[in-house]
């Protein structure tokens, strides 16, 4: 009995965790959109994940991980301008020049297929489903560029496209550098990526310099708070423990979800309109990113029921059992 609870209770957790993911960060395009209503963009995001960052880095120590040697830290800074700052910088630009809450999330979905392209340059092999996966994707996301919103600025239609893929460059170096412990890992990425991306704003950023704090709405901060602990503290540990606790496949399908909530979310909330070409883009995408994560195992399932059907055709059959039946 105890066993079965205790059971029971791993299950829930399982869901519990799934179901953050899942919702949370389907939800942080929206808030990511709210909190840039009264804040610069790249000060606001930077900001972000040095918030984040330094939690993260206290709660490593905390639990005893290793400081970082020079040489981690160099990969951390690398992955940390990579993802905390250049993609994520390039999420809310894009969204700041008027891309779709919903659109972005939808697009942040193309980043698997270029992991599966860089890994197939980096010398490892890719099974022949990814690719049939990636050529679907990459149609999808040119139906795509024909949505409304990308028609009507380019300028964040670029941004929106070069997010996933500074993403997933980012994505490819954390398997091929040396980093410390997960949680250490990702405080100093944070913390160097909001670093960067606070300087940025500084020396770059149009009104970052001047910014009337008295100014800043409740609901900005309010959606600036949600982002920093729900969008990543809760969020990202989350997803760490269901690495942890299950397979990779299921801990990512988060990228078939998270464009559905925030889709839900933008037209529910942000009045968002969408025309037809998203409703065409999404399918090829999801199956493109279907068969980049499930491929393999759906190919070995096929050919498990295939080889089933050849036993039982192969089995003599008992004596009077035929097709037709007797006069």
């Amino acid at each position: 009995m105890q066993t079965f609870f205790s059971s029971l209770e791993g299950r829930w957790r399982l869901v519990g965790a799934l179901a953050i993911v899942y919702i949370v960060w389907g939800t942080t395009y929206y808030a990511l959109g709210v909190a840039m209503r009264s804040l610069p963009p790249v000060l606001m995001n930077g900001v972000r994940f040095l918030a984040a960052g330094a939690v993260m880095l206290t709660l490593a120590q905390w639990r005893g991980q290793a400081w970082p040697s020079p040489r981690q830290w160099a990969g951390c800074a690398w992955i940390g301008a990579l993802m905390a700052f250049a993609a994520m910088a390039l999420v809310v630009l894009a969204q700041h020049q008027g891309i779709g809450s919903g659109l972005m999330a939808t697009v942040v979905t193309t980043m698997p297929m270029w992991l599966a392209l860089w890994t197939r340059l980096g010398g490892e092999r890719v099974p022949g489903t990814s690719w049939v996966g990636l050529a679907l994707g990459a149609l999808g996301a040119g139906l795509l560029a024909l949505e409304g919103d990308f028609g009507a600025t380019p300028l964040g239609a670029l941004l929106a496209f070069a997010a996933p893929l500074c993403w997933s460059v980012g994505s490819y170096a954390s398997r091929r550098l040396t980093l410390p412990a997960p949680a250490m890992a990702a405080g100093a990425q944070w913390i160097i990526g909001g670093a960067i991306g606070v300087l940025v704003a500084w020396v770059a950023e149009p009104g970052a310099r001047s910014v009337d704090w008295a100014a800043v709405t409740p609901a900005s901060w309010l959606a600036w708070a949600y982002l920093v602990v729900m969008g990543t503290l809760v969020t990202l540990n989350c997803y760490l423990w269901l690495l942890q606790r299950t397979t990779v496949a299921l801990a990512g399908s988060y990228s078939f979800v998270n464009p559905l909530v925030a889709l839900a979310v933008g037209v529910w909330l942000g009045g968002e309109r969408l025309t037809g070409w998203v409703f065409v883009a999404m399918p090829l995408i999801l199956a493109g990113l279907a068969l980049i994560m499930y491929g393999p195992a759906l190919v070995g399932v096929h050919h498990g029921l295939r080889r089933w059907r050849q036993r039982f055709r192969g089995r003599p059959q008992p004596a009077g059992a035929s097709g037709s039946s007797a006069p």
